[in-house]
């Protein structure tokens, strides 16, 4: 390992950037965002590696999603779901590469408002890096789901709405602060926290628009 000092938030810490393997640096990662979205961006990759990143998350969250919905669904969630969730969940992997460049370039506009410095290429490294480095958090959710599905009928109180529904979004906390700790970085933002915090609100204004579709039935998000 090496000290590394990132002269862009001030911060000294432990951050190898001998470690190539891609479980490695998901693990870095994890320790510091700021300094892996760096090496990343960095590394100036083609597109083709950033597609071959979000397909990898892709991969993650269409196994992560399965699991909770259609192989151990909690039976309070189960009640929520619709009948065709397979196809809803084939659906949703189909788009979701071209939702995370709308999504990227979304997030890119709102850091140009708050006066940030990064490109789209490098909101869109950030944000497509963040979407696999969070995707183990979103399955090990699932892992949670499942756990809590098999002791339903030794502990009740699994069944009840509000502590069967939360594991399904837990994967959303760390997806959003991970995105905001690269954002952070790409854009030369001094503190993360602010950025975490707008990133939160644009997040649960997305969360709450499609419930709204929802009951209006505009569609069904199963969840």
């Amino acid at each position: 390992m090496t000290m590394q000092t990132d002269s862009f938030h001030g911060y000294t810490g432990i951050f190898s950037t001998n470690r190539t393997a891609m479980l490695e640096r998901i693990i870095d990662a994890w320790g510091d965002m700021r300094a892996s979205s760096r090496r990343l961006i960095d590394e100036n990759p083609h597109e083709g590696r950033l597609v071959f990143l979000i397909l990898l998350s892709d991969l993650v969250f269409f196994l992560s999603w399965s699991i909770k919905t259609v192989v151990s669904p909690m039976s309070s969630a189960a009640a929520h779901m619709p009948a065709e969730i397979g196809l809803f969940l084939v659906g949703a992997l189909m788009i979701r590469t071209p939702f995370m460049y709308l999504f990227s370039s979304i997030v890119f506009g709102i850091a140009k408002i708050f006066g940030g410095q990064g490109t789209w290429y490098e909101t869109r490294v950030c944000v497509f890096w963040a979407a696999l480095v969070s995707a183990p958090f979103s399955f090990i959710a699932a892992l949670v789901t499942v756990g809590m599905h098999g002791l339903e009928d030794y502990i009740p109180v699994f069944k009840e709405e509000w502590i069967s529904l939360p594991p399904y979004w837990l994967g959303l906390i760390p997806f959003v602060w991970l995105i905001s700790e690269g954002i952070t970085e790409s854009h030369k933002f001094k503190l993360s926290s602010p950025v975490f915090m707008v990133m939160t609100v644009l997040s649960l204004a997305c969360l709450f628009g499609a419930y709204y579709l929802k009951s209006i039935g505009v569609f069904d998000l199963g969840i």
